[in-house]
């Protein structure tokens, strides 16, 4: 059955240099074998359904997997898919509010200046990381326990835990390896710079370490994190992917209640169908 899919470029402006996200735009009757195996197939860090909501406040529901794993909430992909369901649809009929039911329950999204933007989901786990995880953490990255600055559980779905280092340079300057959970890594660039913090995101893909272009999610819960804590001030711009190749920027503000957004750029890469 050929099924509408298009394939997304997320917090850029400037195609192929975000974070690509497959998106399958009628996810209607596949089962989850079926949507593990084209996962697998595009083999992109994450492919999305689209499916009818169950919830009458939600514009549409999403299913989010990974290669080898299905996510409750990730970022790009929330945003990519966003941006594909809303491409389906005449201008006129595009909503500046959206809802999206996923596995974290109702996340809202809306149009802005800087791109589509999703309130930071709450988060599933926080608090400082203990020292004997810290020690493994640095071992992982090559440093030492005194070069984090500090260390915090940034759980909002994926299972982040994020490392604070004293200068963006650091963090650019990492070769991790043997990272064995989901690893942010965040430094702030001095006053005046571009953007104010350089990100990182690392995780385990069986004996590999990987690295993610872009994170929504890891941005998301560092903003949550940076920002309670008087580390950052709001609004702000993050850059990811430099080591890659990439020039990703992540856009964060906060509304008069204190809900985080995180917003970016999307563009189609690719457009057609899916024989599903």
């Amino acid at each position: 059955m050929s099924r509408p899919f298009r394939q997304v470029d997320v917090f850029t402006t400037i195609p192929y240099q975000g974070n690509p996200v497959a998106v399958v735009l009628d996810g209607a009757g596949l089962d989850d074998d079926a949507m593990r195996a084209f996962a697998r197939w595009t083999n992109l860090s994450e492919t999305t359904f689209v499916l009818p909501p169950t919830s009458p406040a939600a514009d549409y529901r999403v299913r989010i997997f990974t290669p080898s794993s299905e996510l409750p909430f990730a970022g790009h992909p929330t945003l990519g898919t966003c941006h594909a369901w809303l491409a389906e649809r005449p201008a006129s009929a595009r909503p500046a509010r959206i809802v999206q039911e996923c596995g974290v329950g109702l996340v809202p999204l809306r149009q802005t200046p800087d791109g589509l933007a999703f309130a930071a989901p709450p988060l599933r786990r926080s608090g400082p990381v203990e020292g004997p995880l810290v020690a493994r953490i640095s071992a992982m990255l090559g440093i030492t326990p005194d070069d984090v600055v500090a260390a915090q559980w940034v759980d909002n779905g994926p299972g982040w835990v994020a490392v604070l280092l004293e200068h963006a340079e650091s963090v650019l300057a990492l070769r991790p390896r043997g990272v064995d959970l989901n690893l942010g890594v965040v430094g702030p660039w001095p006053p005046g710079s571009e953007t104010a913090f350089e990100v990182r995101a690392f995780m385990p893909m069986g004996d590999a370490t990987i690295e993610d272009p872009v994170t929504g999610s890891l941005n998301a819960s560092l903003a949550q994190w940076l920002l309670r804590t008087g580390r950052a001030s709001a609004p702000y711009t993050a850059s990811q992917g430099s080591v890659l190749h990439r020039a990703g920027r992540i856009h964060i503000s906060t509304d008069a209640d204190g809900t985080v957004w995180v917003a970016g750029g999307t563009v189609t890469c690719l457009s057609g169908a899916a024989e599903l």
